[in-house]
């Protein structure tokens, strides 16, 4: 049988035109697949197999590099994934032998192949497309950036890790569209990330990119963005460990952390910076004086206590901006509470329900109200109500309350009556 001289398992024989054509008409469709894949088969007779009723056929015409251009074009449409993403495969393969004047036309057909797979409907061909070209120099920028903006995170989630096409700029455009759902923390996971990148990063408040940036040691992060990302940490478990883990940690910023995390944790980072032995007392005091602060918090006694401080100070007129602040930085909860519901004329059981509603907008209007400033508003929020990172209000131009008269009265009607 000609089938067994030409396929015999030590050599491959070169086949003959008239021998390609028998083969290609056999009724086996083993017969027809081993003469689609062979090296010595002719780019006519591989278009005739193109269109083989066998998807074994086609998915081996498909991964034979002696595929016309015309055949290509016809199984990239084709109905069998597997035959689109053996396709996928070798054309990402030919790619960089695709240069010189000479494939230049080669090169332009293989890349309208490729356009029609990075459109392809299943996200499992377009992702061996991503799979394939994310360190690719020679893959066209167009389809890079196509395939960065996918929906899907196994096809966006290579290239935007990966690629050296991607340029800064390129990848500050696609965050600024929106990534796909997951595709945050490959951009975060990018060598040699920018400041601005990681701005953008953090900005997203995507907690596992967030994570990923700080776990990063390539990527350049700057202070004021660490503190904004410091500030998310604290009601966010899952940032306490890669905060800590992070190289670049100023003093200022260990101390910080050191007001909300785990005492292990504390432990570590104590350890990984070698840390003198007076910063090192100073953030375990810190922790210690945090945990009795709260097996200590709300005893009658210390709400009696809390509440007759207030009044006191109150009477005598000293009840001001300078008290208030001194409790905020050391956690007098009974006092604070008290002192805003006698500065501001509100009844106590309705200031406990503000600050602890965790609503920014709500604590701002009742420190509007009892005279404090926005800068006090803005400590308040975070160390006493514990309001959310990303629903703090913060100061117009960086001092004054953000809302009007009206709106603060609105805000503080929801907890009166």
């Amino acid at each position: 049988m000609v089938l067994g001289k030409l396929f015999g398992r030590k050599k491959v024989k070169e086949i003959t035109y008239e021998e390609s054509k028998e083969l290609a008409r056999a009724d086996s469709p083993k017969v027809r697949a081993e003469l689609a894949s062979s090296p010595s088969a002719r780019p006519e007779v591989l278009y005739y197999l193109a269109e083989d009723a066998s998807p074994s056929v086609r998915r081996n015409v498909a991964g034979n590099s002696n595929t016309p251009y015309q055949a290509n074009n016809i199984l990239a449409s084709d109905e069998d994934e597997e035959v689109r993403g053996e396709l996928a495969r070798k054309i990402c393969r030919l790619l960089p032998s695709l240069s010189g004047e000479e494939a230049e036309q080669v090169r332009e057909q293989t890349i309208a192949v490729l356009e029609i797979l990075a459109e392809d409907q299943l996200p499992s061909v377009r992702a061996i497309l991503s799979q394939s070209l994310k360190d690719s120099l020679e893959a066209p920028k167009h389809v890079i950036m196509a395939l960065a903006q996918d929906v899907e995170e196994i096809v966006a989630s290579p290239v935007l890790e990966f690629s050296p096409l991607l340029s800064e700029a390129d990848l500050l455009e696609i965050i600024a569209g929106g990534v796909a759902s997951g595709s945050m923390t490959a951009i975060a996971r990018r060598a040699d990330i920018t400041e601005d990148i990681s701005d953008a990063v953090t900005a997203s408040m995507d907690v596992p990119a967030v994570a990923a940036l700080l776990a990063n040691k390539s990527a350049r992060v700057r202070e004021e963005t660490l503190d904004q990302i410091i500030d998310q940490a604290e009601s966010v478990e899952q940032l306490h460990e890669p905060l800590v883990m992070r190289v670049d940690l100023s003093i200022r910023a260990m101390r910080r952390i050191a007001g909300f995390v785990a005492v292990s944790l504390v432990d570590k980072l104590v350890e990984k910076n070698k840390l003198s032995k007076d910063i090192e007392k100073e953030l375990k005091k810190q922790v210690r004086e945090r945990i009795s602060s709260k097996q200590n918090f709300s005893t009658e006694e210390e709400q009696e206590m809390g509440l007759e401080e207030a009044q006191k100070l109150f009477k005598m007129g000293r009840l001001n901006e300078d008290v208030i602040s001194e409790a905020v930085a050391s956690k007098q909860f009974e006092f604070i509470q008290a002192g805003l519901g006698l500065m501001a004329d509100v009844p106590m059981k309705t200031v406990k329900s503000i600050l602890n509603s965790r609503n920014g907008k709500v604590v701002t209007a009742l420190c509007w109200k009892s005279g404090l400033s926005m800068r006090l508003a803005m400590k308040i929020q975070r160390d006493i109500a514990h309001v959310p990172p990303r629903d703090v209000v913060n100061a117009k131009d960086g001092v004054g309350y953000p809302f009007d008269e009206k709106e603060m009265d609105w805000q503080l009607s929801f907890f009166s009556g």
